[in-house]
Parts: C-alpha cells; sequence; structure tokens
C-alpha cells in the first residue's frame, strides 16, 4: 500500500516552489521585489532535505528489521498452549529483494532464530507475477517452526496488477492456482483458501482459520474480495485464531459477525512512512499497524517486510513474535 506514501512525498517535493510562488505573489501585492536569496537557500535546504529522506529510506529504511515481541492472552487457550509461540510476517513483495537477496536471506535467518512453533504469513509474496518469488524459492523453503508455514493470498497474489492477462480471465485464474499450487506443493506450506487447519498439541487443539483477501472498504486501487468467512468457519471451534490480509475485514465482518478473538492482517505497510507514530496510511485506514481491540477481539497489523515502492522511513520491516499465555 503506497498510494498515501506517494502522495505524502509529492506533497514534500512541491514544497520549495511553493515557497518560491509565495515569494513572488508577496512582491506583486506589496509592489516590493523581495530578495530571491532567503528563498532560494530555503528552497535549496528542503530539496537537500527531501533527497536525504528519500536517499535514506532507499539506502537504509527499507533495510532495517525490527522483531516486535507481544504476549497475548485469552480464557480460552488451552493450558496445554501456555508459551506457544507465533511468528506473524505479511508483506514479502519478494521483487523487493532483486539484487539484495542477503537482505531476505538475513530475514530468514532472524525468523528461523525465533525457534517459533507456527510461522503465520498474512500474504502478498508477489506484487506483479509468479516469477518474483521463483529466485527465492531455495530460501523460502528454509523456513523452520515446529508446525510449519500457515499463509493466505493478499490482493497481489491475485495477480491483478499489470494486465498481463488483459480480459483473458481463463488464464487469470489459471496463474492464480498455479501460484497457490507454488504455495503448497513447491514451499510446503499450509496455504489457508477460505479454510483452517487445526494445531494439536498434548491432545489440545487451537484453530488457524485463513480467508482470501477480502477487501471492505474503497482504498483508491483495484482490489478483490473473494474472501468467504463463513466457509473458513465451518466446522471450527475452540480457540481460533484468523489470517485475513485486509484489516478492513476486521471492522467490516469478524468483530460484527464472529467471536473469532485473534486476528493477523497486513496489506497496510504503514504506508511505508511512521514519524512519531503517525502514518499516511490513516488517510486510507482507521486501523493502520500494530494492536487493536473491540468488544474483547483483537487485531495485529504486521506493517510487512517487503515494498510495493523502494522506500521505508520510519516504517521498518516487522517480524512480529507473539507469546500465548
Amino acid at each position: 500500500m503506497f498510494i498515501a506514501s506517494l502522495v505524502a512525498g509529492l506533497l514534500l517535493a512541491l514544497v520549495p516552489n511553493l515557497l518560491w510562488i509565495i515569494g513572488k505573489i508577496i512582491g506583486i501585492f506589496a509592489k516590493y521585489r523581495l530578495p530571491y536569496a532567503p528563498f532560494g537557500y530555503t528552497a535549496l535546504g528542503l530539496a537537500l532535505l527531501l533527497w536525504g529522506l528519500v536517499a535514506y529510506g532507499y539506502n537504509i529504511g527499507r533495510w532495517r528489521l525490527d522483531v516486535n515481541h507481544m504476549e497475548y492472552s485469552h480464557p480460552d487457550i488451552p493450558s496445554e498452549f501456555k508459551g506457544f509461540r507465533i511468528v506473524h510476517i505479511s508483506d514479502l513483495h519478494l521483487s523487493t529483494f532483486d539484487g539484495h537477496p542477503e537482505k531476505l536471506q538475513r530475514i530468514i535467518n532472524t525468523i528461523n532464530a525465533q525457534h517459533a512453533d507456527l510461522i503465520c504469513f498474512t500474504g502478498d509474496m508477489v506484487t506483479i507475477g509468479t516469477q518474483e518469488a521463483l529466485p527465492y524459492t531455495a530460501m523460502l523453503q528454509t523456513l523452520q517452526s515446529k508446525y510449519g508455514v500457515t499463509s493466505v493470498m493478499g490482493n497481489h497474489d491475485f495477480l491483478i496488477y499489470g494486465n498481463r492477462f488483459g480480459g483473458d480471465s481463463t488464464a487469470h485464474v489459471a496463474a492464480v492456482e498455479a501460484f497457490a499450487a507454488y504455495q503448497r506443493d513447491t514451499l510446503g506450506w499450509h496455504l489457508l483458501r477460505n479454510s483452517f487447519i487445526p494445531i494439536i498439541k498434548d491432545s489440545a487443539k487451537m484453530t488457524i482459520l485463513g480467508v482470501d483477501n477480502k477487501s471492505c472498504t474503497n482504498q483508491g486501487f483495484r482490489s478483490t474480495n473473494t474472501g468467504d468467512l463463513d466457509a473458513a468457519m465451518q466446522g471450527t471451534d475452540g480457540f481460533r485464531i484468523l489470517l485475513s490480509h485486509d484489516p478492513t475485514h476486521w471492522a467490516a465482518e469478524v468483530v460484527p459477525q464472529t467471536d473469532i478473538p485473534l486476528t493477523l492482517s497486513g496489506h497496510t505497510h504503514a504506508a511505508q512512512i511512521k514519524l512519531f507514530g503517525y502514518t499516511p496510511a490513516s488517510w486510507t485506514f482507521k486501523h493502520t499497524h500494530g494492536m487493536y481491540v473491540q468488544d474483547g477481539q483483537t487485531l495485529y497489523i504486521n506493517i510487512g517486510l517487503g515494498c510495493t515502492a523502494p522506500f521505508r522511513l520510519g516504517a521498518s520491516p516487522e517480524i512480529t513474535v507473539i507469546t500465548l499465555r
């Protein structure tokens, strides 16, 4: 999700020119030729600041890595799952790492170092097409946890951007199914498409549900809405965790229609800009990053590991480690 960050960048880029224009207007109405130098130096300073921020976001910010630890308690968690560790990751956008495979390897090494019981990936492995994932197959296959990797499909995973398929819906459906098969068969992940998987530990059970992308608000770009929460819930009981890529799904359907205690999402990237707790993603999303609680139900939004635009400022790539209590 980069539209908000793009708008913010354009506004910043316009500041030097706006300052010069304002100075000219003041000079016209005051019938006084204002000295140009102060405006020139200010414009130059702002331009240098802007490009400095862009350079930082491109060369450093997008490679910084935050490992965020949190504990989650709920009375329905079976005692056998006390201390169960879930690593939540999202939005790999694997083309991010073209030319920098060592950056992805560092991420995978860091994930494996958490000694997770379960890894949950909440979608957007690629940005445009399946081919972005192929160079990194061997790396992705090394992700390790006791109960493997569960995943869902994000909006980009439905290959709807880039106009590769034109109007041929048959080819498009086939490509999406092939990408789903890549996750299941090649990577060995438990891809949940409006379905669930039980996790059994010492005869106790919890259930991981997953839905296809479900965008429940207008976000200014084309998206998908094939998520079926009723189908995913069918036959489930006990303590449940839902993986749903787009966090707008939580407020629109999960909270009002279910009692699912914990939902994990991604998608927002926090607009890839987060300064002093503020992110331009709030222009589009009510829930932008981190934890939210409503009516006893919890949402956690991971802001992702990759980029749709090669830039992050303050919104560092994130690995979330959730320990159940």
